[in-house]
C-alpha cells in the first residue's frame, strides 16, 4: 500500500490553516493554533487513532475562536479525504466506546463518501478553561463535510465537561483508526456500489 499521507492548506480572509496527516503513523503531533484545549483534544485523536498530525492555524481570534475551530475541522477533513485516496482495502467502518472516570462516550464512523453528523454531546457548562464547548459541533461539522464521512458521536453519561470532551475525542480517534485501517480480507473498495 502506498503512503497514506496528505498536506492541505486553507487560506481565507479569516484564517490560515495547514494540516499534515499520516494515517499509518504512531500518534506523533505538533500543533500551533493558540487554542490550548482544542490542541489537547486533537492530541487525543492522533494518539488514540495512531495518526501523525501537524496542525498550524491562525486567524481572527480577536473576534472569537469560531472561524479558526471550524476551519481546522474543514482542513483536517480535507487532509483525511486526500490521504485515504479511493479508500480501497480499508475497513470503512469503525466504532469505539471510551470511559474516563464517570464519563462514557461512543463514536461510530463510516467512510461513506457522504457527509453526515449526528452529534449527541451535551455539556454541564459552557466553557472548559477558555474554550467555548459549542465550537466542538462546528469542528465536527466542518470535518464531516469535507472528509465526506458519517460520524455519530454520543456522550452516554458524564458530569465533568472536561471528561465528556476527552472521552468523545478519544472515542472518535479510536473509531477513525478502525475505519481507516487496511483490512487484508478486503480487495477493492468496500461498497456494493464500487465507490465511496
Amino acid at each position: 500500500m502506498s503512503a497514506r499521507t496528505a498536506t492541505v492548506s486553507r487560506n481565507t480572509q479569516e484564517t490560515q490553516i495547514r494540516v499534515e496527516i499520516n494515517l499509518d503513523g504512531a500518534g506523533r503531533t505538533r500543533f500551533s493554533t493558540g487554542i490550548a484545549f482544542l490542541e489537547h483534544m486533537l492530541d487525543q485523536v492522533a494518539r488514540h487513532g495512531l495518526l501523525d498530525l501537524v496542525i498550524e492555524g491562525k486567524g481572527d481570534a480577536h473576534i472569537d475562536h469560531h472561524h479558526l475551530v471550524e476551519d481546522i475541522g474543514i482542513t483536517f477533513g480535507q487532509a483525511l479525504d486526500q490521504a485515504l485516496g479511493d479508500k480501497s482495502g480499508v475497513r470503512r467502518y469503525g466504532h469505539a466506546y471510551v470511559p474516563l472516570d464517570e464519563a462514557l462516550s461512543r463514536a461510530v464512523v463510516d467512510l461513506s463518501g457522504r457527509p453526515g453528523l449526528e452529534y449527541g454531546l451535551e455539556f454541564p457548562r459552557a466553557r472548559v478553561a477558555e474554550f467555548d464547548v459549542d465550537l466542538f459541533r462546528e469542528f465536527f461539522q466542518g470535518f464531516v463535510n469535507h472528509a465526506k464521512v458519517t460520524v455519530h458521536l454520543d456522550n452516554l453519561r458524564g458530569r465533568n465537561a472536561h471528561h465528556i470532551a476527552e472521552t468523545a475525542f478519544k472515542a472518535f480517534g479510536r473509531a477513525l483508526r478502525m475505519a481507516v485501517e487496511p483490512d487484508p480480507r478486503v480487495t477493492g473498495i468496500p461498497s456494493t456500489k464500487g465507490a465511496l
